[in-house]
């Protein structure tokens, strides 16, 4: 059975355009057209709305920030020729389009020890390494020594990549990806409370 994005985003709770953001970004196999509408396979949705919430509370922190991205588009800019997230991007470019420009409390960030990436309230891939920051001079913050611990590529199944060579990192991109995570903010960085310290 095929849904239209309206029936699929009804059935998600969300909005058509958040739903869309997934389609554009290649995380749902499946798809299919007809005429102008794009069709999604019922399993690919109920596979999405059965996923689990982020088990965040089994992080050691107590206040974590979420990179709430859109889907990947082309930039013209010196440090990388993506912004946002982009399941077809090659890991290198995949980083450089998700460590920064973003307005935040960078040192909120780096005490979170790692920066989950959303789209549409999914967890797509995991930053780590983010100790050191560069600011902009107008409020934008940068972390050129994050890593990509690890990214997903297909959402429904889902297809995880790991892309750190060390431990730490792929036990957090392990806990977090394809999980659901919802945050609610005015620009990309969110605060999230783990009450793991409570």
């Amino acid at each position: 059975m095929l849904l239209t994005t309206g029936q699929a985003a009804a059935e998600l709770g969300c909005a058509i355009t958040t739903f869309r953001r997934l389609i554009h970004a290649g995380l749902l196999p499946g798809l299919s057209h007809r005429g102008v509408r794009v069709m999604v396979p019922l399993h690919a949705v109920q596979a999405l709305s059965a996923r689990a919430p982020a088990p965040v509370d089994r992080l050691s922190v107590k206040e974590l920030a979420v990179l709430r991205v859109d889907s990947a588009r082309r930039i013209d800019a010196p440090d990388r020729a993506w912004i946002g997230y982009g399941a077809a991007l090659e890991p290198d470019d995949l980083l450089k389009s998700l460590r920064g420009w973003w307005r935040c409390d960078a040192a909120s960030v780096a005490a979170g020890g790692l920066l989950p990436v959303t789209l549409s309230g999914y967890v797509v891939a995991v930053l780590t390494g983010l100790e050191t920051w560069v600011n902009n001079g107008e409020g934008r913050h940068a972390f050129p020594d994050a890593r990509l611990a690890g990214h997903v590529t297909d959402l429904v199944a889902p297809q995880i990549h790991y892309t750190s060579p060390r431990d730490d990192d792929r036990e957090l991109a392990q806990l977090l990806l394809g999980t659901r995570l919802a945050s609610q903010s005015g620009g990309a960085i969110a605060y999230i409370t783990t009450h793991s310290a409570d």
